[in-house]
């Protein structure tokens, strides 16, 4: 089981993340996106007109059933799913005409994933996991090790830089994941159940990392989880009903 992680905010700010000169569009914009799967010979119909914005640096929880539509929803927000109606724009940037290799750039350059499941390479050390992402951007590997050295000492990882995925815990796993997730300083980070297979106590501290790093770089966070009490901690909370975005007290 995961020790509580005492985090200090990054340094320098992430290259390429958000900041005070930045434009102050909302990271994430859905604007009466709609999403249909044919079912037999009926439509069924997932999301019906969902609105919902997202601004730099605020967190947002997204609590709703199982079957109700969330990761279709958080598939459209990640441009890896086409909405059937409806607009979504990343930063400001319509993404309803572009071809599919412009969607796969603005994807890469903007967004961040966790997932439930960690996804590392084994293979590969927690810092080579990091510094992938930004390798595949273009970064030196110098720049690319030393921001993710940065990040993994940040969610309280120092010690464990040189270990494979096979030679940590769930949670400190799921922080190697966050990392990778927030290394190339996207503008939107989007995240289903990011702590739904850890245990509460290690959820909790994992939770807390993300959250700290959240509002340390000021991206955007979609966040969908279950945990109540981990969605009263986020800056706003919503729910899906009937296939539209409502926001819960």
């Amino acid at each position: 089981m995961d020790q509580p992680v005492e985090t200090r905010a990054p340094q320098p700010t992430p290259p390429g993340g958000p900041g005070g000169g930045e434009k102050r569009e909302p990271a994430l914009l859905l604007a009466g996106v709609k999403r249909r799967y044919a079912q037999g010979a009926q439509a069924l119909e997932i999301l019906r007109g969902v609105d919902l914005k997202v601004a730099p640096g605020q967190s947002v929880a997204l609590v709703a059933p199982s079957g109700s539509g969330k990761s279709t929803l958080l598939h459209i927000a990640g441009l890896l799913e086409h909405s059937d109606e409806g607009e979504v724009f990343i930063a400001g940037t319509s993404t309803a005409r572009l071809a599919d290799r412009e969607r796969t750039r603005l994807r890469r350059l903007n967004i961040g994933f966790i997932y439930q499941f960690h996804h590392l390479l084994g293979e590969f050390s927690a810092l080579e996991n990091v510094a992938m992402p930004q390798l595949i951007r273009g970064l030196s590997r110098a720049k690319a090790e030393e921001r993710a050295k940065e990040m993994l000492t940040y969610l309280g990882l120092a010690a464990r830089l040189t270990h494979r995925p096979s030679e940590l815990s769930g949670g400190e796993q799921q922080r190697v994941a966050i990392a990778r997730a927030l290394a190339n300083a996207p503008r939107l980070l989007l995240a289903d159940e990011p702590t739904g297979n850890l245990d509460p106590k290690t959820s909790d501290h994992v939770f807390g990392a993300l959250t700290e790093l959240v509002r340390a770089t000021g991206v955007a966070a979609l966040i969908a989880t279950h945990n109540l009490e981990l969605a009263s901690r986020m800056d706003r909370r919503v729910t899906l009903r009937e296939g539209k975005v409502v926001e819960l007290a």
